[in-house]
């Protein structure tokens, strides 16, 4: 079997991808101990112009700057301390999300739908992570974890997947086209 390597192209996107999420993801609304951000609006843009694997990676290597101590996670903070608080299981759910998000957005980019449901399962997936992680780390019980980390989310949450159906497909198409 053939090993494919990644192209200079490629790698650039990726560069790109990450440096949008440094750029977007530090600017945030601190509603309470999970503050709202554009992160995981990026990573849904990320997925439709790279592919899963190569989202995937974007955002990981946006975690290894960020554990680093450069600070681009939200409010301009950074390191092990941020992504191992009461938030990080946040910060890494996103690297579920983006994967079951991802592999069905490289196999069904035309059918919104079937994105759409897998951006939501992901999410979920994320939420779950994030707010068990929260729950021990804020020594908060379930229901009030769900209360500060997921429902007032929600909304906000759909209305980035629905953006990232409705644009990211059109700059997927100018991508190619440039290539």
């Amino acid at each position: 079997m053939e090993k494919r390597k990644i192209t200079t192209q490629q790698m650039a996107l990726v560069a790109i991808m990450t440096a949008i999420t440094c750029i977007l993801a530090p600017f945030s609304l601190p509603i309470g101990p999970v503050p709202i951000s554009l992160t995981n609006l990026v990573i849904y843009f990320s997925l439709y112009l790279l592919g899963w694997k190569l989202g995937t990676l974007s955002y990981v290597i946006y975690l290894l700057i960020g554990l680093v101590g450069v600070p681009v996670f939200s409010g301009f903070t950074a390191g092990p301390a941020k992504l191992f608080g009461p938030t990080g299981g946040y910060l890494i759910g996103f690297i579920p999300m983006a994967i079951i998000a991802g592999i069905v957005i490289d196999k069904y980019t035309e059918k919104w739908l079937l994105c759409l449901l897998a951006m939501i399962a992901g999410t979920i997936v994320c939420y779950a992570l994030g707010t068990a992680w929260l729950a021990y780390e804020a020594k908060m019980d379930m229901m009030a974890a769900l209360w500060a980390g997921v429902i007032p989310f929600i909304p906000g949450d759909l209305v980035k997947m629905a953006l990232a159906i409705l644009i990211a497909p059109k700059i997927r198409a100018q991508v190619c086209r440039a290539r």
